[in-house]
């Protein structure tokens, strides 16, 4: 295995399609108009020596080593900032570019620490490479010159240290924190020799506003930024490209590895999702998968209050396969059942669902997807014919109007986010749409056109007036329409939403946004050009979700904004294979491609594939499960990869139902608030020691690549979670015979139409594919419905606004939504075991000045925060961010229990959780409930114990 190294073209790729034609050091050479003459000659071979240059960047001409000469032009210019020109002639090596060179290279040397020999850079060192580059052999400037030598490192990231010792104030650093990032957290201060890298107002890096993005240490080519993991480790031997297990970006990296330790995760520039971008936990927050905490050994309890015993995978897997036979005998096939996971691969939860329908017997399958995302499936089918997004993560670089809906991308979806605010830099317009005041609405360099903060839980509302304006004012891409969707119900449609009480200002009353503002930003995303919308878990975990989708189609199809680069409906999945699980068939009434467990046709080819008859009746939702447990009839789940406990809503009811069964596995990396309640603990392995697929939000198959063996050995080879499920499938009676994911990948595609022409070779060859990948597209489809819809006429459905039954009321008077941070993930079981606690220690309770000084509550305080389901206590944080009336918080943090407030209320399709709308009161408070104290002293216990599963008991 080799170390992975992309070419640097020193400057990025022009996208013109016309030629030019010109000659490099006596080469000849066509490139795109546009192109630099430094990138010209790397695409030659030839390579032009460069310190401030690199090709994320845009060209800055600073450094000065990159001269050349060019035939009929006086001096010597820059390579990095001249464009070609036809005809031209250009000189890379001459007599005179050397000197000039050397000496240049001279004066950085003179003024940088001559300690490569045991620097961590050494041997990835651009500067230490130029030096060899151009021919330096010796510096004439000596002690006597001032230099900016023994100055203080800077070490407050717990990620990486900043050394302006060394520092060449080539600017690479500040320009990608504005160009990449688009942070504007860094900046060159003073002049001349002064001239210093400064990370806010004089601030070190932590106190800053850096979000530790990584783009800066990244860019620098010396030792100034650089990673502690190399410092402590070395430098990297080999690597391996993998994809992030994070978010539903599905950022592409490289993990460098020294042997079968992680050094670093580097984003690799061929990756078609971030395009050479990472955010903080991508790229720094691994470490959770060498946590002291993390289980490597399978367990047993006969009772969930019985000390855990452990045992070898064959005992354990021996007694799960045995015990959900009991319970099937004993209480019936449907007895059991199981949840896949939005955070394992494809092939991991295909097989889940494989073992539920064909060894259990049943379609007692859900996911965390559903929870989150299954109005956007349902929603998206019914106007288009297909449940995911529509474009490709590119497509925002052509957008002209760009609607943020229910989703704050900056926090949620980082990388996204900053290509997002990139557009917006160069002149796109922007409507967010959301309670909150979120980062987008106004930052350095990106302020919204408008802002409407809806009150929680009319979405529905609010659209349907936009809809008005576009209607009523005539604004309707009536051509589109007419060719691309069913014409009487535009029309049918169209007279619902031209009611006069779906205007803006018969809205206004209750859903809070101003009239003016909802009808500028209806004409805005009507008339601006290509209008692209984004949205979030803030439109689908709604009672009323699906609708809201349907809106949201509605909208995109009456303007016309379909089927080309920059327009599009796109949802910003939550976790890394939130798609992927979907796609392969973890709901009940659905097997893999969304074909219904109903279809006779469906289920004799998957009979005939598995060997088994399938039942045709949908199965039971983790709802039903749960309720059926209460009621004593579900005994037995199988959940990977997932902690209902803390993610699902009303943690009490999850909690009694998990209670009532006899035998609940849990298949994790760590012992979570599920496995508290379990039997069997199974456990899991990480992205980093797995083969496999996951599919992003823009339906993106990207390969995931094991670049360690799996640490859950217990005295013998590690398993991945694939492998888990195949031995209990076998042991239960149902033969699975794999040896590698790629053969699970070849089955997933001869029974799933859009995933038919999907493979690890073909993934190989291209890098990754977007679905549908068939024989029509047999290279993927990154945009969709050009020309026509998947179900043939797109539509139109009438979207009634139906208030949700939570309400408020004189005992309950504020409302409660939650969302997500930036330095941690969904319940925080891994982020939490990473330094990225540094940046949030605990769930806030984000609440408005006035509502504060109503209940006498100042900053910092602990406040009780009470619903009709239940009760919590954390700390409050006035913030003019909500508006008042609106609390809000996150759900990262187990002792917070954001989810004991929230109801059973749900979307009325899907059952997805309503958890953006929930009826509270907030009260000050003396501290950590009583239940919430037992937990926090449970859980230093377990972590000064970990490890010794005996002693704990």
């Amino acid at each position: 295995m080799t170390l992975i190294h992309e070419i640097d073209y020193g400057t990025p790729r022009s996208k013109s399609e016309s030629m030019v034609s010109l000659t490099i050091d006596g080469v000849d050479i066509s490139v795109p108009e546009g192109t630099s003459v430094m990138r010209a000659a790397m695409d030659a071979g030839i390579q032009v020596p460069k310190l401030c240059a690199t090709d994320m960047l845009d060209a800055y001409g600073s450094c000065r080593l990159c001269l050349v000469e060019i035939e009929g032009r006086n001096g010597t210019p820059a390579s990095c900032t001249t464009p070609v020109a036809p005809g031209m002639k250009v000189a890379t090596q001459t007599p005179k570019l050397a000197k000039l060179r050397r000496g240049v290279m001279e004066l950085y040397i003179s003024d940088h620490p001559l300690d490569c020999l045991t620097c961590a850079a050494n041997g990835d060192c651009e500067l230490q490479d130029m030096a060899g580059a151009v021919g330096l052999r010796e510096v004439r400037y000596g002690n006597e010159v001032e230099t900016h030598l023994g100055q203080e490192k800077d070490t407050s990231n717990p990620y990486f240290t900043f050394d302006p010792s060394k520092c060449i104030v080539c600017a690479r650093c500040v320009r990608a924190c504005e160009e990449v990032q688009g942070t504007f957290a860094l900046s060159i201060a003073d002049r001349g020799f002064a001239s210093k890298v400064n990370a806010g107002a004089g601030q070190d890096f932590l106190s800053s506003d850096c979000v530790s993005c990584g783009a800066c240490v990244q860019a620098c080519p010396t030792a100034t930024l650089i990673e502690k993991s190399v410092i402590e480790i070395g430098q990297p031997e080999h690597s391996v490209v993998t994809t992030c297990a994070y978010c539903g970006v599905g950022c592409s990296f490289k993990a460098e590895m020294r042997g079968t330790e992680l050094v670093r995760m580097v984003p690799y520039k061929d990756g078609k999702a971030n395009r050479g971008h990472s955010c903080v936990k991508g790229r720094f927050a691994w470490g959770y998968a060498t946590h002291k905490e993390r289980i490597l050994k399978p367990m047993l309890r006969a009772k969930i209050n019985d000390p855990w015993q452990e045992v070898t995978w064959d005992q354990a897997i021996s007694h799960v396969a045995s015990e959900f036979k009991r319970l099937q005998g004993q209480y019936g096939r449907n007895a059991i059942g199981g949840i896949t996971s939005s955070r394992c691969t494809n092939e991991e939860t295909y097989l889940v669902q494989k073992l539920i329908r064909g060894g259990f017997g049943n379609n007692n399958v859900d996911t965390c997807a559903r929870v989150c995302h299954s109005p956007t499936g349902y929603g998206l089918k019914t106007a288009f014919g297909t449940s995911a997004g529509t474009q490709d993560f590119d497509s925002v670089e052509h957008a002209d109007v760009v609607v943020v809906i229910g989703a704050n991308p900056t926090d949620g979806h980082p990388v996204f986010g900053s290509r997002l605010k990139k557009r917006l830099r160069q002149g796109a317009k922007l409507i967010v749409i959301d309670p909150r005041r979120i980062d987008l609405v106004r930052q350095p360099h990106v302020e919204a056109y408008f802002h409407l903060p809806l009150r929680p839980g009319t979405n529905v509302a609010v659209l349907t007036a936009m809809a008005h304006v576009i209607v009523t004012e005539g604004l309707v891409n009536e051509a589109f329409v007419r060719e691309r969707c069913d014409w009487e119900e535009f029309t049918d449609w169209a007279d619902f939403v031209s009611d006069p009480r779906h205007s803006p200002e018969a809205v206004e009353q209750y859903t809070g946004v101003p009239a003016e503002h909802l009808r500028g930003a209806a004409r805005l995303y009507a008339t601006g050009g290509n209008g692209a919308i984004y949205y979030g878990l803030g439109v689908t975990e709604h009672s009323q979700g699906s609708t809201t989708v349907m809106a949201i189609a509605n909208l995109a199809m009456a303007t016309g904004n379909l089927g080309r680069e920059g327009v599009g409906v796109n949802p910003l999945r939550g976790q890394n294979n939130v798609q992927g699980a979907c796609d392969m068939g973890s709901f009940p009434h659905e097997m893999s491609g969304y074909r219904h467990v109903a279809d006779d046709a469906t289920r004799e080819m998957f009979e005939n594939l598995w060997g088994v008859t399938l039942d045709n009746e949908p199965g039971l939702r983790i709802p039903n499960m749960l309720d059926a447990a209460v009621g004593g009839s579900f005994k037995g789940l199988y959940v990977q990869g997932e902690d209902i406990v803390q993610s699902d809503p009303n943690t009490t009811h999850v909690a009694a139902g998990l209670s009532a069964m006899e035998c609940v596995v849990v298949q994790d990396l760590f012992l979570n608030e599920t496995a508290n309640y379990a039997h069997v603990f199974l456990p899991g392995s990480t992205f980093l020691e797995k083969d496999g697929t996951f599919t992003n939000a823009e339906r993106r198959i990207n390969r995931v690549r094991k670049v360690m063996p799996p640490r859950n050995g217990a005295g013998g080879p590690g398993l991945a979670d694939w492998e888990i499920t195949v031995a209990i499938a076998n042991a239960m009676g149902f033969p699975m015979n794999y040896k590698h994911p790629a053969e699970i990948m070849d089955e997933i595609a001869a029974v799933t139409p859009s995933f038919k022409g999907v493979s690890y070779a073909k993934l190989e060859e291209l890098g990754s594919v977007q679905w549908p990948c068939n024989d029509k597209a047999p290279e993927g489809t990154p945009v969709m419905h050009i020309g026509g819809f998947a179900r043939g006429k797109g539509k139109f459905v009438i979207t009634e606004y139906i208030p949700t039954d939570e309400k408020t009321g004189p005992r309950f008077p504020l409302l409660l939504t939650t969302g997500r941070i930036l330095s941690q993930y969904n319940v925080g079981a891994q982020t939490r075991r990473t330094a990225n606690t540094v940046w949030h220690q605990e769930d806030r309770l984000e609440i408005h000045p006035h509502d504060a000084e109503q209940r006498g509550v100042r900053d910092g305080d602990w406040v009780r925060l009470q619903s009709r389901a239940g009760e919590t206590t954390l700390r409050a944080l006035i913030t003019d961010r909500v508006a008042p009336g609106v609390v809000y918080t996150t759900f990262h943090h187990p002792m917070t229990q954001a989810n004991v407030v929230t109801t059973d209320y749900s979307d009325w399709a899907t059952n997805c959780p309503e958890y953006k709308v929930t009826a509270v009161q907030v009260s000050p408070s003396n501290g950590p409930s009583d239940w919430q104290e037992r937990y926090q002293a449970h859980a230093d216990l377990s972590r000064r114990i970990s490890g010794h599963v005996s002693a704990a008991e």
